[in-house]
């Protein structure tokens, strides 16, 4: 190691100062430590970052800053507009504090990769180090393979493979790094200035970002809730799932943190595949198949479909009925109450995301990346890899794609799922007066002419039957093109 080099962690999209590979690289190399977040709005515009989303990272930085600065690490905060300028500006903060090494951990989209590349020519013309490390996910992209060596196109093959490698290997967390003597070179740097980041707001205080709340929050759902996850999660009114995908989208929490808490209640439960716990970890997995992929196949950040042939899919322009999802107006009951959810919560259902995809692609034959962008938009858990995942998935323009039967009905969705209408009735007021019998139709009830409500906006077997010939036809054109 370099006398009194000084190392300067980049953080991004993981907030947090356990388990953090390139803080605890930095730590363990370097005889003092810097660390800078940049916030980059016009770029968050651009990808349709929500406003809750960066109020809670705001919130969270703040917590960063406390903690780094026990372990005698100050946390520079800059702004600039993009990507771009993000990398000048690290590589001109590394020359003006005489950094030797700069650390940070890998983001997979595109965009982010691009501006490491230009990071790492920058810091080489200045003789200065430059180390990325592979940190979003329990095992990294490019190891869980075929036996051609190739990437998985299917979720089932690449759990069985992840689970075997995860069986042998054991992923450990890894510790808060020990604390550096504060140096008069760098004491000017610590900050008590209130962190304010340049974009439009929307409230994120339901959310926690104090680190033992978050943590409590984990170890509460693995010790009280994960036994019954796979009996209760697809439940909406029921308090059944998680609710950390949030920290997970931030880098509040690490995977290697979830799944170890999970061990450690059901130490069995890569081998239960029946169980609660396995159902959990399940979604984890789905989690890096959705970054294994886009590692991949770099085209899935970049607005294309997995499936080239559903290029050729004749998607309907309506922006009458875009806007009708988007406000939760279409007249079938638990779409508009997920999607007043959503807009009022910055958080939605698992199932009900399915849900509303399914509506949104094949009831209304509207793009997916419409659907995308603005689930993006307004979630708080906003994760491009895990959004585009999902909505390819619901569009069958994603990997395993099944066109001709995943139309899901949604009002018999809604009659599985929410029976007697209780999250209905949570999210749609107009509807609290409406029968059990009527909830999931409120418009075949003989009172619905007093309603507030609308009519449903499309007839759903005949949208089915729709959306089933256009993929049909699509994928003919491009056999024959």
């Amino acid at each position: 190691m370099a006398p009194h080099q000084t190392g300067l962690v980049c953080f991004r999209a993981d907030l947090r100062v356990v388990d953090n590979t390139a803080l605890v690289e930095a730590c363990h190399r370097s005889e003092q430590v810097i660390a800078v977040f940049i916030s980059t709005p016009m770029q968050w515009h651009e990808h349709n970052v929500s406003p809750i989303q960066v109020n809670f990272i705001q919130r969270r930085l703040g917590v960063i800053r406390a903690q780094l600065a026990k372990l005698g690490i100050p946390l520079l905060i800059e702004e600039v507009a993009d990507f771009t300028k993000a990398a000048q500006t690290i590589n001109q903060l590394a020359i003006k504090h005489h950094v030797g090494h700069v650390y940070c951990n890998k983001q997979y989209e595109w965009n982010e990769h691009q501006r490491d590349e230009l990071l790492g020519s920058l810091l080489s013309r200045q003789n200065i180090k430059f180390s990325v490390f592979d940190d979003a996910c329990v095992i990294s992209p490019g190891r869980v393979l075929t036996q051609k060596g190739d990437t998985f196109k299917v979720f089932t093959p690449f759990r069985k493979e992840w689970l075997k490698i995860f069986r042998r290997e054991r992923p450990q967390v890894q510790g808060m790094p020990t604390p550096f003597k504060s140096t008069s070179q760098i004491s000017s740097l610590f900050s008590e200035q209130k962190i304010e980041l340049t974009y439009p707001r929307k409230d994120s205080l339901q959310w926690p970002v104090d680190e033992e709340a978050i943590r409590q929050r984990l170890r509460m759902f693995c010790r009280d809730k994960v036994a019954c996850y796979h009996l209760r999660r697809d439940f909406p009114a029921v308090d059944g799932t998680s609710c950390l995908s949030p920290f997970l989208a931030i880098g509040a929490l690490s995977p290697r943190q979830c799944v170890t808490a999970l061990l450690e209640v059901y130490p069995e439960s890569t081998e239960q595949l029946e169980s609660g716990a396995f159902c959990w970890l399940n979604e984890i997995i789905w989690r890096e198949f959705y970054r294994h992929l886009m590692v991949a196949w770099p085209q899935l950040s970049r607005e294309q479909p997995f499936q080239p042939w559903t290029r050729y899919v004749q998607w309907r322009q309506s922006e009458s009925h875009l806007l009708a999802w988007q406000q939760g107006r279409t007249g079938f009951p638990i779409v508009d109450a997920a999607m007043r959810q959503l807009k009022e919560t910055g958080w939605m259902h698992n199932r009900l995301r399915m849900i509303t995809a399914s509506f949104l692609t094949k009831d209304l034959l509207i793009h997916w990346q419409e659907g995308e962008q603005w689930f993006m938009s307004q979630l708080i858990d906003g994760d491009l890899a895990a959004n585009n995942g999902g909505w390819q998935w619901a569009a069958s323009t994603g990997t395993d794609a099944q066109p001709y039967f995943r139309v899901f009905n949604p009002t018999t969705q809604g009659e599985r799922f929410d029976p007697d209408g209780q999250f209905i009735r949570t999210w749609v007021n107009e509807l609290k007066d409406v029968p059990d019998k009527y909830i999931h139709q409120p418009h075949l009830w003989s009172g619905a002419v007093n309603l507030n409500y609308p009519q449903p906006i499309v007839d759903h077997k005949r949208a089915r039957i729709r959306a089933i010939e256009a993929f049909k036809q699509a994928k003919e054109y491009f056999k024959h093109s």
